[in-house]
């Protein structure tokens, strides 16, 4: 089992469909006397964990061409977790026919599900800042948003997948000293409750079944008798005004058919 390779990127689509979340916040600056909106723009995200960001300001003071702009996002993810409350029979398996005509079908075991953790950070000069921002992000979560990824696009496989928001921390890192920047962060940490996948397999569609069974005395009157089963066709598929063996051919597994039976007696001496 171990050992055969497959990868279908599931963690990978998590994860940028929770940054797309947030690739979109804006921030305005208003004019106190009137509120008429003196600037607007788009807070930048990046992923990385927090201390590449809090290094990058320490080094602001420094040497300003490596300086970075506030406010901005940040979020990683920060671990995975197997959820038992959601686990389902190991042995399940769904389907997809893939052809056209019905002929090939694609199986595979139900998935697994995982809790992905997510940090979100919010790092700004000021406190009016950085609850602008929050507030754009808090009320979508009450406390949890749903998404719909498409998981595995060769099976046809969409899973709707909830990001709950656990909570929220804040932090002023100003120690009152005029010669060090004043940065405020607030910190969000969320569970992706996602699905991830084994491999599929390929088969092709069971259009014939034959079925041996023998009877009678080992030794006296045995016999055995063969069935065959195919499937029959109850519409006039190609519309030539008759429905017969040429309308079986073209039948689908999506459609609605019956059974032609055939029995073969063989008798043995």
């Amino acid at each position: 089992m171990l050992g055969s390779h497959f990868y279908n990127q599931i963690v990978r689509k998590n994860i940028v469909a929770f940054g797309t979340l947030f690739n979109n916040i804006t921030m305005k600056s208003t004019d106190p006397s009137d509120g008429t909106v003196l600037e607007e723009i788009k807070v930048p995200l990046a992923y990385g964990p927090k201390q590449k960001f809090l290094v990058r300001l320490e080094e602001n003071n420094t040497n300003r061409k490596v300086a970075i702009t506030l406010p901005r996002l940040y979020f990683e993810m920060t671990g995975i977790d197997y959820d038992s409350t959601r686990k389902t029979s190991p042995i399940q398996k769904y389907k997809t026919i893939i052809d056209g005509n019905g002929g090939e079908v694609r199986v595979q075991y139900v998935p697994v599900p995982y809790n992905l953790n997510f940090e979100l950070g919010i790092i700004a000069k000021s406190q009016d800042d950085a609850l602008q921002i929050t507030e754009q992000i808090l009320p979508y979560f009450q406390p949890s948003f749903s998404i719909t990824l498409n998981m595995i696009p060769d099976m046809n496989e969409k899973k709707d997948v909830a990001i709950v928001l656990n909570n929220v921390s804040y932090e002023d890192e100003w120690d009152d000293s005029f010669y060090e920047r004043r940065y405020i962060i607030y910190t969000l940490n969320f569970t992706v409750k996602t699905y991830l996948y084994g491999p599929y397999n390929t088969s092709d569609v069971i259009k014939k079944a034959i079925i041996h069974e023998t009877l009678g005395d080992a030794a006296v009157n045995r016999r055995t008798i063969t069935r065959t089963y195919t499937p029959k066709a109850k519409t006039d598929i190609n519309t030539d005004g008759q429905i017969d063996a040429a309308d079986d051919l073209l039948l689908d597994s999506g459609d609605d058919f019956g059974f032609n039976e055939g029995i073969e007696f063989l008798w043995v001496a």
